[in-house]
């Protein structure tokens, strides 16, 4: 099976796809994920409309400060999806496709075929090219570098579906949370706590994980007016992060900064990661498979945490050389 390069997605925010004035306005964000929405957002009469705004935008300039530029069709159920695929598909500067209500395998087998006959030198890399393309990946153009697909999870047959969904295309990406229509689907209440959805969240990060799946990004949180709901929303998404989700829907600009920040590495996290790696260097030159930092032992494992927190920090903007060059001092105890 293929395999797909990691792209940073600690916040996907939704843009209406029939609000020309607010695809325009996405330009100026900063945010890892825009995705622009041809789906619940969109009245049907007016779908043609947005399919056209999208095409048109998708093949202007690209905005500088967004990174993975992504388009939520609808769902291969209500027979839309095709017509969506063929309108956005040419874009120059698309990068994702989110596919709503993936109950099973079959809802991800018509995007992928699509994707093969539209895009062919757009296929994901075969898992012995993955390492080689991951490193070039965030400065190769956009019409040659792989186009990947993220899952909506939003009902009980989907949460049920799981082994197989995350197996069925070589093009996927990660898994969503649609926490509202799961819970229609399953006739229960959301809470503060979201302990209602407790399973349906550790089902998701865990069979994303066990198929090396990138992105696992958590539900809505629809509180986002005045202090009260900027608290509510990184409550939430510091419990998402505890639970292994590595981002978090967004439905208004004003969450972004909140989200960014929550799903990436603190200050803290990020000198004694550096710290690991340069002390694990000498280390390694002194023959030594394990040592101490701070008085707690450094094995292969924290150094392997240690590479993964550098790496995100890097992607989110960190001067590594820097913040090595402080720390080229450290010792190992």
């Amino acid at each position: 099976m293929a395999s797909v390069v990691p792209v940073l997605r600690r916040a996907l925010l939704y843009v209406p796809g029939s609000s020309q004035k607010m695809i325009e306005k996405s330009r100026g964000l900063v945010v890892d994920n825009v995705t622009y929405d041809l789906e619940d957002s969109v009245t049907m009469n007016r779908k043609d409309e947005a399919r056209s705004y999208l095409a048109s935008f998708l093949n202007g300039p690209r905005a500088r400060g967004i990174g993975d530029q992504a388009v939520r069709i609808n769902s291969v159920s209500s027979g839309l999806a095709e017509k969506d695929l063929l309108a956005v598909l040419d874009a120059k500067h698309i990068d994702t496709i989110v596919v709503p209500k993936v109950d099973s395998p079959s809802d991800l087998y018509l995007v992928r075929d699509i994707l093969s006959h539209k895009l062919p030198h757009r296929h994901p890399p075969t898992s012995q090219q993955s390492s080689a393309s991951s490193s070039d990946s965030r400065a190769s153009d956009t019409h040659s570098k792989p186009i990947q697909i993220l899952a909506l999870i939003e009902s009980a047959r989907s949460l049920a579906s799981l082994p197989q969904i995350c197996s069925a295309s070589p093009y996927l990406s990660g898994l969503i949370f649609a926490a509202e229509d799961f819970a229609v689907d399953l006739s229960i209440t959301r809470t503060p706590s979201l302990s209602e959805f407790a399973f349906a969240r550790s089902s998701i990060v865990t069979y994303a994980r066990a198929n090396n799946l990138p992105s696992v990004i958590d539900l809505v949180c629809t509180s986002f007016r005045g202090d009260g709901g900027l608290r509510t929303l990184e409550e939430e998404c510091l419990g998402g992060m505890r639970m292994g989700f590595n981002g978090k829907q967004c439905i208004h600009p004003s969450q972004v900064e909140v989200v960014q920040k929550a799903f990436g590495p603190g200050d803290e996290e990020v000198e004694w990661a550096m710290r690991v790696l340069v002390g694990d260097e000498k280390a390694i030159g002194q023959g030594r498979g394990a040592w101490t930092l701070d008085g707690k032992m450094i094995d292969a494992p924290v150094v392997g945490k240690a590479r993964s927190v550098v790496a995100k920090a890097e992607a989110c903007g960190w001067d590594i050389g820097k913040l090595r060059d402080k720390w080229k001092g450290q010792e190992p105890e």
